[in-house]
This record gives C-alpha cells, sequence and structure tokens, in this order.
C-alpha cells in the first residue's frame, strides 16, 4: 500500500511539474504566451501563443513545449518592466516545421544594453535556455534576427518565457504608429487636371477615359483635336468610342469652373500597346483576401470616386482570386460563385462611373485559392471576360507549377506567350499582368512574349523588411522598364489591410509609408492599392492624392529609377523625367542596424543629416529644387545641399535645370 501511495504521489509530481518549472513561479509569473501580442512585430505572418508559426504545436530539436510563442524574423517586442522585474526565464529555437535553411538569432536587451544572446541557431540545434536578472530595469526588449542570410522560414519559438516580478505587473509596449503628419497640400479649387499625358490603345476596341481632374464641382469639360469615332461629354468628361487607326493623336484636355480653367496635352496613341504609363488601381487580395464578394469590390469602386482617388488617375478596381464558380457549365464556360451574381452588370456600373474592371485567373488547373483556373480553357475564358466588359487580367503561375515539365525558362514562358496569344484574339483591350513571383528573371523576357506588368519577387506584407527588401532590391531590373512593359513589385501596402475578414492598421510607420509610395513612383511601378478604400483615413489619402509624386510615376519616357549612391545609412535614387528634369529620393534606410538600433527605447529616433554632392547623382549646373511631398520650391543647386531624413523615411525634389525652367 505504501508502495502504491508513494507511485502515485511520484505520477503527482511529474504531472504538475514536467516542465520543470516550479509551481510558485507558474502562479506568479507574467507570460509571455498570455500577453497581447499584438505588441510583437514581425517580418511576416502573425505571432501565435503556444503555436507556432504554422500553427503547429511547438517543437525545437524534437521536444515539444505547451507554452510559447511562436514567431517569425525579424521580430520585436518590448516589455514595460516599471523597474519592478526580478528575473526573466525560458528558452529559445528554431521550430522543427522550418526548412534546412532557417537561421536565426535571439536577444534579450534591458535599457539599451543586451543582457543575453543566443548566437545563431538553426534548424536541429537544442533549445537554449536563459535565467537573467532584470532588477531595476525599466524596458526589456525580445528580437529575433534573420541570422544575416534572409528572413526565409526563419520559425523562432520563444518557450516557456516567464517574468518574475514585484509590486508591479509588466505590460507590453504597443509600436507607435500614430505620428502621422500631412505633407500632401490640399487641391486648390481652380481646376486642375491630373493623370498621364499619354494613353495607350488598340485600333478599333471599345475606348473609355474619364478625365481625372480635381478643383471646385461643377466642372465643365472640352477637348481640341478628337479624333473620328470618339465621343466627348462635356459635363462628366467621359471620352467613349471606338478607337480610331493606329497613329498618335494630339489632344488638348480643358476643364472650366467659376473659379478658372485648366488645359493639357494629351496623346492618344493606337497601336503601339497599352499601359503606356503603370496602372493605379486597386486590387481586393490584401484586403479581402478569399472572403471578396460583388458588394465589396463596388464599395471600393464607390470610394474610389468619392475620395476623389479617381480625379488624380486612379482606375483600376481588380478582383483578386476568390471569385469563380466551383464547377464549369457543361459546355466549359467559368462563371461567377454565388458572391458576385452579375458580373457583367457589375463591369457595367464600374465603367459608368469611369473606372475599369479588372480580374485574375492562373494557367493551372486551379488558382492559389483552390478555385478554378484557365488551363485548357484559355481562349474560352478570355472571350467570356471580354464579353462581360473586363480591362485587366492577373494570371498567377499557381498550380501550372504542377503541370510544367521542368523549370527551364522556356516552361516558364509557355503558359503566358500561349495566354498572350490567346488575348489578342478577343476584340478588347485587356491589360495583361503576368504573376510568377520572379522566377526565371522575368524581367529579362517578359516583354517578349507580351506581358504589360510581371512580378518580380514574392509577395509582400506589410513590414519594414518586406517592402523594403523588395523595393531595394529592384535596380537590376531598371533596363527592362518602360512603356507598356513594367517590372512589378507587388501591391502596396497602406492603409487597412488583412488579407481576408479581419482588418487591422498597417504595420508600416508613417515615415515607411512616405517611403513605400515614394520609391514605388520612383521604380515606375504599378500602384496597386490593397486596402479598404472605405475605410481609407486622411493620412492615407494625403500619400495618395499628390498630383506631383504621381507625376513622377506616370512620366512617359518610362524609365525606372536606379540607385546612384549607397551611404553609410542612406540611398539616393534618381530617375530621368521626359522634359529633362531629374527626380532624386533620399531614403534613410538605417541599415546595419544593431538589435538596440531596433527599438525606440525612448522618444523619436534621431533625424539622419544627409549631404547631396553634385558628383553623387550625375548632374552638373545649376538646378532649381522643387519639394515634391510638400509641392514646394526648396531653393537652388549646384555643388552640394543638405538636409535632415526621418529615421526609415524620405525625401523627394525634382531638379530641374535652370536653362530649362
Amino acid at each position: 500500500m505504501k508502495r502504491n501511495i508513494l507511485y502515485i504521489l511520484a505520477i503527482f509530481i511529474l504531472a504538475s511539474c514536467g516542465d520543470g518549472i516550479p509551481q510558485e513561479e507558474k502562479d506568479i509569473a507574467w507570460w509571455l504566451d498570455e500577453a497581447d501580442l499584438s505588441a510583437m512585430e514581425q517580418d511576416w505572418s502573425s505571432p501565435n501563443a503556444n503555436l507556432s508559426c504554422d500553427n503547429n504545436k511547438l517543437s525545437i530539436a524534437g521536444e515539444s513545449f505547451r507554452r510559447g510563442v511562436g514567431t517569425h524574423a525579424v521580430s520585436r517586442m518590448m516589455i514595460n518592466l516599471h523597474g519592478t522585474g526580478d528575473r526573466i526565464k525560458g528558452a529559445v529555437g528554431v521550430d522543427d516545421e522550418c526548412g534546412e535553411q532557417a537561421s536565426v538569432e535571439f536577444y534579450i536587451m534591458g535599457d539599451q544594453e543586451i543582457l543575453w544572446e543566443s548566437r545563431r541557431m538553426k534548424k536541429g540545434y537544442e533549445a537554449k535556455t536563459f535565467d537573467i536578472d532584470v532588477s531595476g530595469i525599466k524596458k526589456l526588449a525580445l528580437y529575433v534576427s534573420d541570422g544575416d542570410d534572409g528572413i526565409n522560414y526563419d520559425h523562432a519559438d520563444w518557450v516557456n518565457v516567464r517574468i518574475l516580478y514585484h509590486d508591479t505587473i509588466p505590460e507590453v509596449v504597443y509600436p507607435d504608429i500614430s505620428r502621422t503628419y500631412i505633407l500632401t497640400p490640399a487641391a486648390p479649387r481652380e481646376p486642375r487636371i491630373n493623370g498621364p499625358v499619354v494613353y495607350g490603345a488598340n485600333e478599333g476596341s471599345s475606348f473609355m477615359y474619364k478625365i481625372p481632374t480635381t478643383g471646385t464641382r461643377p466642372i465643365k469639360f472640352s477637348v481640341k483635336g478628337l479624333p473620328d469615332g470618339l465621343n466627348f461629354f462635356e459635363h462628366t468628361g467621359f471620352i467613349r468610342g471606338t478607337t480610331p487607326a493606329n497613329g498618335t493623336y494630339d489632344l488638348t484636355l480643358v476643364a472650366e469652373n467659376k473659379f478658372g480653367k485648366d488645359e493639357k496635352e494629351f496623346k492618344i496613341i493606337v497601336g503601339q500597346g497599352l499601359a503606356l504609363t503603370p496602372p493605379l488601381g486597386w486590387n481586393s487580395w490584401n484586403v479581402w483576401g478569399l472572403s471578396v464578394d460583388q458588394r465589396k469590390v463596388m464599395i471600393a469602386a464607390n470610394a474610389m470616386v468619392m475620395l476623389g482617388l479617381a480625379d488624380y488617375g486612379w482606375t483600376y478596381i481588380n478582383i483578386d482570386d476568390g471569385w469563380e464558380a466551383a464547377e464549369r457549365t457543361t459546355n466549359g464556360l467559368l462563371l461567377p460563385n454565388e458572391k458576385f451574381p452579375d458580373m457583367k452588370q457589375l463591369a457595367t456600373d464600374i465603367h459608368n462611373k469611369g473606372l475599369k474592371l479588372g480580374i485574375y485567373s492562373s494557367p493551372g488547373p486551379t488558382t492559389c485559392g483552390g478555385y478554378l483556373g484557365s488551363y485548357e480553357h484559355e481562349l474560352q475564358d478570355a472571350e467570356t471576360w471580354a464579353d462581360w466588359g473586363i480591362d485587366y487580367v492577373k494570371y498567377d503561375w499557381c498550380s501550372y507549377n504542377d503541370i510544367a515539365k521542368d523549370g527551364s525558362i522556356p516552361e516558364l514562358q509557355k503558359p503566358y506567350i500561349h495566354f498572350r496569344e490567346v488575348l489578342d484574339q478577343v476584340d478588347r483591350d485587356i491589360v495583361y499582368s503576368m504573376c510568377q513571383y520572379g522566377r526565371g528573371d522575368v524581367w529579362e523576357w517578359g516583354e517578349e512574349v507580351g506581358g504589360n506588368l510581371w512580378r518580380t519577387t514574392y509577395d509582400i506584407v506589410d513590414t519594414w523588411s518586406s517592402m523594403a527588401g523588395i523595393g531595394f532590391s529592384q535596380g537590376e531590373m531598371a533596363a527592362y522598364a518602360g512603356p507598356g512593359n513594367w517590372n512589378d513589385p507587388d501591391m502596396l501596402v497602406v492603409g487597412k489591410l488583412g488579407w481576408g475578414p479581419d482588418l487591422r492598421n498597417s504595420r508600416l510607420t508613417p515615415d515607411e509609408q512616405y517611403t513605400h509610395i515614394t520609391l514605388w513612383a520612383m521604380l515606375s511601378a504599378p500602384l496597386l492599392l490593397g486596402c479598404d478604400l472605405a475605410q481609407m483615413d486622411a493620412f492615407t489619402r494625403n500619400l495618395l492624392t499628390n498630383h506631383e509624386v504621381l507625376a513622377v510615376n506616370q512620366d512617359p519616357l518610362g524609365k525606372q529609377a536606379k540607385m546612384v549612391y549607397d551611404g553609410v545609412r542612406y540611398q539616393l535614387w534618381t530617375k530621368e523625367l521626359y522634359d529633362g528634369s531629374t527626380a532624386l529620393a533620399i531614403f534613410n534606410i538605417g541599415k546595419d542596424e544593431s538589435p538596440l538600433e531596433a527599438f525606440e527605447w525612448s522618444g523619436e529616433r534621431e533625424r539622419l543629416k544627409v549631404t547631396v554632392g553634385a558628383k553623387h547623382i550625375g548632374i552638373s549646373g545649376e538646378h532649381k529644387i522643387r519639394d515634391l511631398w510638400r509641392q514646394k520650391k526648396h531653393g537652388t543647386f549646384i555643388e552640394y545641399f543638405g538636409l535632415e531624413v526621418p529615421y526609415h523615411g524620405v525625401a523627394l525634389f525634382k531638379l530641374t535645370p535652370v536653362d530649362r525652367e
């Protein structure tokens, strides 16, 4: 009997303390997995309490853990200890669900000192434990680096992490992204015609263009030099009809209201391709994911008009994955599912607002979301979309990977060449967006196979590491961009995002969002919003309605910017403009950042003082400087000029030779 009692007691002790943590610590400690993890920033996905990054059981080197937080490098979190902490205990490691390429480093910091670091860890390394004195420390920071080799599959686990304290409970510190500031001046009450100065179309196609104009309504429009076949509507600013014969048609657009008048030279170029400037618009994926439906798309279209974005040239309303029916009809037609009761009416409603409608498919049997693709029905689908009135198609590689014979460039090109041939057979101008994530250096052959734009990278997310890692790597592709053929570094991640029904504000700071829009404008990248337009705040609208910044993106020369100077903590990028001016962007990229520098320990980060020299940017002679975000003069530049740039922020200027003013 005594033996049985001892056995039962031993089982009870093992069951209650099997993780080696004393019960009194369990009862009084502050546990990381019980904290509000929205305060933890990471460069992919979201942190999980008691689960890995991919929602599996936490596992390090074959050992499972019941408690902890699964995160993804680069990851950061700050905790306010109020000076009343005693110790922080726990363990770290790379989760077993990772690939062999994963490598990370864990850091624990207190009041701007590194208290503990794991050194580089990879998959299969046993968990490393820590037990650190945090007496008197006010701010504690947890940081996971990418091991200096990128964030690919860097799933990192903080396990059994708890803080022993007295008097005051530790509190998470939420990232401060609230310090918004608006640079774009309000539009004047006088008419101002915005948008591109060139527009491409094919002969004999249905033509629609709405003159994008700001100013107090009502505005009366007129057009000089309108070719036969096109009709104009003076109260709406619509040009509609059938595109004339191949050639270039010089028009003068005119807008008048009671406060003034504006005129703009405008060319319709027929027979030299579509998308002669990068497309501006909205895509449903980054906000609604597979939960997109017809009502949400129409709300986006209404918001684009009501918010005035359409008055700046924002045009496309693009439906991404999730619209397709589960089965084709008996004669092979691909119809929309129940979420889209009338796609043709949707297109008509959007066109009546002066906007254009885009759609999504895959060359494979299924899309990325598991819906029907266009495999073996390419022409039938294109004809269906043309009949609906579709103006843009995103063609996403997805399941074609299972059909491709190999990964060679000819095999990568094959479905995109075929679909170009298909689009050329339908009686409608449809912009062709090729999405295969930059495989096979697509920028080198995207134009050859007939794309108007091609993705150069995997999907973007709303973190500095993702946005900056994608954007600042585009320089080598500059030679392959030009009118009708654009490198596409993916959609914009500003405003309210979600990739599904639950939305949140972008995790990019305001300065990072200015950098994002500026960099994409300099890169002549397609500007496709991925946010909920109906919930757009004044700050986000300010990012998207600066006509001078948008003009850099829409410049008809179509030159992509190049990095001309790589400093210790900043880069200079320049872009040639059609009027002989140069756009100059100065980016404070904060590179070579140490773990300590990844946190704002107190107040705002220090602004970087930058001196720009003429030799750095390859110009000579006297130039007038215009600040494009603030839309005001910034003096004269001959050899040098200096300024301050906020952390992860940007300054954007237009340099115009004095003799060309």
